[in-house]
């Protein structure tokens, strides 16, 4: 709980910060509502590049320190941040440099563009930034530090809010720059919060790198962190990427579906936000275990994660399903729209099962070092059934969105079935980076 409470609290404040960025932009105009979401897209996307390193950070550092390695960790952290640096800087310039080709090519309208450019030029030359935190970050939480991660997006938050206040709207004596005044409050903020969790690092976790650490550089390490990242990363790649392929396939069904798909999509993040923010505390307490050789502690300790989130995400998505026709009509006013957001809220209830043993899993055993089935059980489950079946029952029956939710349903409770009968199997307990 300790490791669960502040994940779970910063989880929400990045969640509401995106939020806040949202509403107050909105207030300034619609078109830079729309460009930022393009230009923000596009952002996410890159940050998932980051988790290559950051992944494989969480699981070396908390396997290293519940077997007592800490030269190992030094190391760990070392390397990370060497090669998040230049990849963050890299991306910083191919994303400043490029953003009018690249938004040209995404074929955004050109009301929107020049605006896209501003916000894309300023956010995308300060991406590195971020690159930097969620190492750091990462090594913290893994060291039961999960605090300090916490009280730092907290800064951030009112830091962004006073920067957009008085940036977008021109407050203070301060000159109205609209969306790039948004751009640099977020670059601004990004920057403080990387400053701060490196001063953290320094007083609280590691006070310095030796030398002799590094020289020669431990390329072991990068290739175990490689080893964790890359089918880590790639799996959040491939989901990500099936996302977009079935709200294309959402589109044809109809205006009315995409919008129902939107609403349902962000307000079911708040029932599932726990079950990610107790696994990944459960991730860093069973690399711990998997570390101290204790393999049977962190098979309880899994056990345990997946019947709490299981329980809590139970209980929150049948609270949401008989509320739904309330919460809808806050939403909207469109009958179509709030009858079948309430009937998707009840299939919702079967998928959060499924959901839930998931993302548990998924961290688990990625924590027990068994990184590649999970990557492997993704990509052959989630495009043969909630792509294909999804795309069956939606279009082909004219089931429309709700048999294309039947079948997100279908494949979370399929993985999640496959995932179970790994964890019971023992499997992972072999593929420890602990030698």
């Amino acid at each position: 709980m300790a490791l669960v409470i502040p994940i779970f609290i910063e989880t929400l404040l990045i969640m509401m910060l995106g939020a806040v960025d949202t509403i107050m932009l909105s207030r300034f105009s619609d078109d830079s509502v729309a460009a930022v979401g393009v230009v923000n897209q596009l952002i996410m996307f890159t940050f998932l590049l980051f988790e290559v390193i950051n992944i494989g950070t969480s699981v070396l550092c908390s396997q290293y320190i519940g077997a007592g390695h800490r030269d190992k960790v030094v190391q760990v952290v070392g390397v990370s941040l060497i090669v998040n640096i230049i990849f963050g800087i890299s991306i910083s310039a191919l994303l400043h440099f490029g953003a009018s080709p690249i938004l040209q090519t995404m074929g955004i309208k050109d009301n929107l563009l020049t605006l896209g450019i501003g916000y894309m030029k300023i956010v995308g030359a300060f991406a590195f930034f971020q690159a930097v935190s969620l190492t750091i970050s990462a090594s913290l939480k893994s060291a039961n530090k999960a605090i300090y991660p916490m009280i730092v997006t907290v800064i951030v938050n009112i830091l962004n809010i006073i920067g957009n206040y008085t940036l977008i709207f021109g407050k203070f004596g301060v000159p109205a720059m609209g969306v790039e005044g948004a751009a640099i409050s977020t670059a601004f903020a990004r920057g403080v919060a990387m400053v701060i969790l490196f001063i953290i690092l320094l007083k609280k976790y590691i006070p310095s790198f030796p030398k002799e650490y590094f020289t020669p550089f431990p390329f072991s390490q990068l290739k175990n962190l490689l080893k964790v990242g890359i089918p880590s990363a790639g799996e959040n790649m491939s989901y990500s990427l099936s996302q977009v392929v079935l709200t294309f396939f959402i589109a044809i069904i109809g205006t009315h579906a995409l919008a129902t798909r939107t609403y349902v999509v962000n307000i079911v993040m708040f029932v599932y936000l726990f079950a990610v923010a107790m696994a990944q505390g459960g991730a860093i307490c069973i690399g711990h275990f998997v570390g101290m050789k204790k393999n049977k502690a962190a098979f309880v300790l899994g056990k345990y994660v997946m019947r709490v989130s299981i329980i809590v995400s139970l209980v929150l998505s049948m609270i949401w399903a008989i509320a739904g026709n309330t919460i809808f009509s806050w939403l909207t006013d469109n009958r179509d729209v709030i009858a079948m957001g309430t009937y998707i809220l009840f299939i919702e209830v079967f998928l959060e099962i499924g959901r839930a043993i998931n993302i548990y899993a998924t961290n688990a055993l990625r924590a027990a070092g068994d990184v590649l089935y999970p990557f492997y059980v993704g990509l052959v489950v989630q495009w043969s059934v909630a792509v294909g079946v999804g795309y069956l029952l939606g279009i082909s029956f004219g089931l429309g969105l709700i048999g294309m939710w039947c079948a997100f349903a279908i494949d979370e409770n399929i993985r999640g079935a496959i995932f179970v009968k790994r964890w019971n199997s023992f499997k992972w307990a072999k593929k420890s980076f602990v030698r």
